[in-house]
């Protein structure tokens, strides 16, 4: 099975959950009796949806082959997502400017392959689940975890569950004051043009410099402007939704020096306001504990409360 983990002795379970992380630029899945005990992991890149589906169907075949049926799916999926359960478009990316994606019915298209609970919830609430019950803020009830990687999006949690109203949460769109060295690059938000995700994304760091950030020297004046951007970031979730802690995970804040650059940039610009302002952003401000499989251990968070 491709992507399998060590899996001497294992026979069929009782209860098995698969869980999906898919991302707008890879899909990761996984499977396993719990999500803290996963048998086996693929990833393979996000290409047309029914390419990336017959990949994910293919894993999960697979799996049930080797180790049982499936109990219950947990999807933890790029966006925009409509979960609305009343809604004519539940369980589907809805506006996303992703190539092909658009209003594609992620749990219809699962359900006619399996007659199982799924869950269905944005990457980053799953990966806010992840963290919440195994990684930097396990114990915690109210905490933020923020992606920037191809897009910028946050999973805030609050009393222990997901913040959705009308709809998720999009915190990547929010408009913030231009950095004063950035003030003539129009953004690359097809949308909105410079707010946030159009500034400091991925796709942004490469717009705006001509190369990818992986590409670029520590020195490069490109984190300083990142660190300007997410610092403020920072303080309007802190301002808004006075989290306990904030998660910064995703492909940019692979970049080991930027961390450091935005706490010392939020605690400048809180300046001393609220008694958030007196905690350490040492501990305020933290990586994802769980790496790249916040998602994937999140989905099947949300998989195992449906398989009871």
């Amino acid at each position: 099975m491709t992507g399998k983990n060590a899996n001497n002795g294992k026979g069929n379970t009782s209860r098995l959950l698969g869980g999906i992380e898919g991302g707008g630029t890879r899909f990761n899945c996984a499977i396993g009796p719990s999500p803290d005990e996963i048998w086996a992991r693929n990833s393979f890149p996000t290409t047309a949806p029914e390419e990336t589906f017959a990949r994910v169907v293919e894993f999960f075949k697979e799996g049930e082959a080797e180790y049982g049926a499936l109990s219950a799916i947990g999807v933890a999926s790029f966006g925009p997502v409509d979960l609305q359960q009343q809604s004519g478009y539940y369980g589907h990316i809805t506006t996303t400017p992703k190539p092909h994606w658009r209003y594609t019915d992620v749990v219809g298209h699962l359900k006619r392959m399996w007659d199982i609970p799924v869950a269905f919830d944005t990457d980053v609430n799953g990966a806010a689940r992840g963290e919440g019950a195994f990684g930097a803020a396990r114990g915690l009830d109210n905490f933020v975890y923020v992606t920037v990687g191809t897009g910028i999006g946050a999973g805030i949690v609050a009393h222990g569950r997901p913040l959705n109203g009308a709809m998720h949460p999009e915190v990547g769109h929010m408009r913030l004051p231009r950095a004063a060295e950035d003030l003539h690059f129009p953004g690359c938000c097809q949308y909105h043009g410079d707010c946030l995700e159009g500034l400091a994304s991925g796709p942004a760091i490469e717009a705006r410099w001509g190369q990818k950030g992986e590409t670029l020297p520590a020195d490069h004046p490109a984190w300083t402007m990142q660190a300007e951007y997410l610092s403020m970031l920072c303080m309007n979730l802190t301002l808004c939704y006075a989290p306990e802690r904030i998660i910064l995970g995703g492909g940019v804040m692979a970049r080991r020096q930027l961390l450091p650059m935005i706490r010392e940039r939020f605690a400048a610009l809180m300046n001393g306001y609220t008694e958030l302002s007196a905690v350490s952003p040492q501990d305020y401000i933290v990586p994802p504990s769980l790496g790249e499989r916040s998602g994937e251990v999140g989905a099947l968070v949300a998989a195992e409360r449906l398989a009871g």
